[in-house]
């Protein structure tokens, strides 16, 4: 009876439910992680208080364990949803990529780079300039993980010819993807922002949970519509959320300073990042 079921199916139906069964699988994964990373930033600063390393590593663990599993639903679901025509998804693989591969320096959080680079004190007086984006909806994202703008040029850009430059693609294929990733994502209008008001190269850092968002965001609603099942409670939690409620305007970047600021009893910074 199961032979003769499997028969009637055929071949591609088969195929079809394996893909979908991996697809739902990956999501409810991704949602996951989704909800490790929103409670690793809850305890951050208290545990930031007690223990600076600890609070530090498992924030950056935790956004970078969500870029796995957002690869992985990648993997699975490239047959439903065409990842590399969007700025927001192929960015997010591209820094994946990067990250799983560490041949090199780049895509260290903000706060790694300011307290585990030699003594944070030596920033004093700095100011750094955050670039994000804003939703639609007008509710701030309250979470955040901040990488230099130029780590992602010396990944990406095939202009700079960078020793660090992402060797998988190559030619017009490497400059069609920072092009599109540059103009989706308004990169021109950041660093302009940052060469108008004097900030060095190293001190210019985008937001990439908003970028996360939408990407998410885009990738869950093609999951529906394709007739993806979203199971286990994240995953349905984020259904709803990520499909109707939330949408990052990833066209009008929005800046915030942030100056160092160390009190001479904790040596903690005065604003968040």
């Amino acid at each position: 009876m199961l032979a003769l079921g499997w028969k009637r199916l055929g071949f591609e139906g088969i195929e079809r439910m394996q893909r979908n069964s991996a697809v739902e699988e990956a999501i409810s994964i991704l949602a996951n992680t989704m909800r490790l990373h929103a409670e690793s930033q809850m305890r951050f600063g208290n545990l930031f208080k007690v223990d600076r390393e600890e609070a530090i590593n498992n924030l950056d663990r935790a956004f970078e364990a969500k870029l796995e599993a957002f690869h992985t639903l990648y993997d699975v679901s490239k047959t439903i949803f065409s990842y590399f025509d969007h700025g927001d998804t192929a960015l997010l693989i591209a820094v994946r990529n990067a990250i799983h591969h560490r041949n090199h320096p780049l895509f260290r959080s903000l706060y790694s780079r300011l307290f585990f680079d030699g003594d944070a004190s030596r920033w004093l007086g700095a100011s750094f300039l955050l670039a994000s984006y804003p939703t639609l909806h007008g509710s701030p994202i309250r979470m955040s993980h901040y990488v230099r703008l130029d780590d992602l040029d010396a990944r990406l850009d095939p202009t700079l010819v960078s020793p660090y430059l992402d060797a998988s693609l190559k030619g017009d294929k490497a400059k069609q993807r920072f092009m599109l990733i540059e103009r989706q994502l308004g990169l021109a209008a950041i660093r302009q922002k940052g060469f108008s008001e004097h900030y060095p190269e190293n001190q210019i850092y985008l937001d990439l949970v908003p970028v996360f968002t939408s990407a998410a965001c885009r990738t869950f609603k093609a999951m529906k519509a394709a007739g993806i099942t979203f199971k286990g409670f994240d995953a349905g939690v984020y259904l709803q959320l990520f499909t109707s409620e939330i949408e990052v305007d990833l066209s009008n970047p929005k800046f915030e300073v942030l100056p160092i600021v160390f009190t001479p009893q904790s040596r903690t910074l005065a604003s968040r990042a």
